[in-house]
């Protein structure tokens, strides 16, 4: 049977080996690390860097899935917001695009969602209105009502007095949503609200409930003068049972330029105002930022100061704090304001009853002026208070242990009773070693220690605007 032959291999042409080379992984990049946002008053910055250089909370919120741009390299994103007309225009450059894996990111969508309607793509447009736009604060605020704060009682204008409050270079004008100019001023505002206040959501414009209060810089005697916007705040007023109102602070922010110079602390004292003269129920702030809530507190605090009231309420509390030794009792008071003063607080000042209790605690600080003797069963009564709040009231009761004890009486009427200490198992009086639970202490000590360093922190600036 003949066999088939096999092809000599070396009449075979040679195969070329085809190198395979894999593409580097697009890890994207931060947003955050490639977009720069300047807050500019003049054409000439336009382009540059010469601007107000924004700090924006996270970029990473206006792109889509894990908040990174793919596709690109080298990637330089510049913005600029106009402080006169609140238009926005930005310019994109990068080396090169290509899709490793992770497609292209869509940075005009991006912008977009930055941005929204106020994006100007031309860059010319962007430039001409910072002359045909020059009067835009000016002309929309013109619909509204400017705020002149006249002291409703002794405790407003006291308060006023003690923040050194400055009327004649700043003012406020309140507008209502629903009102077209309005929802025009504050749409215009919508990108430096998601930029820079966290966790931040635009207000319904067309909800008549919301109102807009701006702060207003102005030049006067000049009459084409510019008036700079400082900041805003957006206060929502709904119904309270039977025939009141009530305020809640939604949003408020004052331009990064701006801040650190007392205009926030003025805005607020303005809503204050406004609570006491409309006679709302009270003034609440939704989800306060912790420095919003120190500077809050601060201003309650100085306000509270100046009640006749309320210091004698404090007094009469100091002295009972001074002549019982809390740290041998069983059960620790919680040292609490009269009920009937919580309630004279929310009338006369519009403060609820949650952050009066907050400054109540400040003010037993403050009457305590130093005194170490009695300080650390104050700190006591604040540790006490903060484990209740965490813990509930029973886990931070001591507990009572009873021990049978060898007498010539009868042995049902002879025993000891003392107070357990903390990890002392009762059935036996084995000291528990639970790692759970020492972590939970740490982190109740962690609680404690922040809560006494914001007294001390709060005590002290109140002290300073009072000197």
């Amino acid at each position: 049977m003949p066999q088939k032959q096999g092809s000599d291999p070396a009449q075979e042409p040679k195969k070329r080996r085809r190198v395979g080379v894999s593409a580097v992984p697009d890890a994207g990049i931060d947003p955050n690390e490639c977009i720069s946002v300047y807050l500019v008053s003049k054409k000439e910055d336009v382009g540059t860097s010469g601007g107000f250089r924004l700090d924006p909370v996270d970029l990473g919120n206006f792109f889509e899935d894990d908040g990174k741009i793919y596709g690109y390299q080298g990637l330089k994103i510049s913005a600029w917001i106009s402080a006169v007309s609140f238009h926005a225009h930005a310019e994109v450059a990068f080396e090169s695009s290509s899709d490793r894996g992770k497609g292209i990111t869509d940075l005009k969508s991006a912008l977009k969602n930055m941005f929204g309607e106020t994006l100007l793509d031309d860059k010319d447009e962007f430039i001409q209105t910072f002359s045909t736009d020059s009067q835009y604060v000016r002309s929309s605020i013109s619909s509204g009502d400017i705020l002149h704060m006249e002291p409703c009682n002794r405790s407003a204008e006291d308060s006023n007095t003690i923040l050194r409050v400055d009327h004649t270079k700043v003012e406020v004008v309140r507008m209502v949503m629903g009102n077209m100019a309005a929802g025009h001023l504050y749409s215009r505002l919508v990108p430096l609200v998601l930029l820079l206040v966290d966790g931040s959501n635009p207000i319904d414009v067309t909800d008549s409930s919301w109102e807009l209060y701006v702060l207003i810089k102005k030049v006067p005697g000049l009459k084409n003068s510019l008036d700079s916007l400082l900041g805003f705040a957006a206060l929502y007023r709904f119904y309270h049972h039977p025939d009141s109102t009530r305020l809640r602070l939604g949003q408020i922010l004052v331009l990064p330029p701006y801040q650190h110079e007392g205009h926030g602390r003025f805005l607020l004292e303005v809503l204050n105002y406004v609570a006491v003269r409309d006679d709302v129920y009270d003034l609440t702030i939704e989800e306060p930022l912790e420095y919003l809530q120190r500077l809050r507190t601060s201003m309650d605090i100085l306000r509270l100061l100046i009640s006749d009231k309320v210091q004698l309420a404090v007094e009469s509390t100091v002295s009972q704090l001074k002549q019982e030794k809390l740290l041998k009792k069983l059960t620790i008071p919680k040292l609490l304001p009269p009920k009937n003063l919580v309630e004279d607080v929310r009338k006369a000042f519009k403060i609820n009853k949650k952050q009066f209790l907050q400054c109540w605690e400040i003010l037993i600080y403050i009457a305590l002026a130093g005194d170490k003797k009695h300080i650390q069963e104050y700190n006591f009564v604040v540790s006490n208070r903060v484990r209740t709040e965490i813990l509930g009231k029973d886990s931070v009761t001591p507990r009572k242990r009873v021990i049978d004890v060898p007498s010539k009486y009868h042995g049902e009427m002879s025993f000891v009773m003392y107070k357990a200490e903390e990890g002392e198992d009762s059935a036996n009086g084995v000291t528990v070693l639970d790692r759970d639970k020492r972590k939970q202490e740490e982190q109740l000590q962690q609680l404690v220690d922040e809560r006494l360093k914001e007294i001390e922190s709060i005590a002290e600036k109140v002290s300073r605007h009072r000197s």
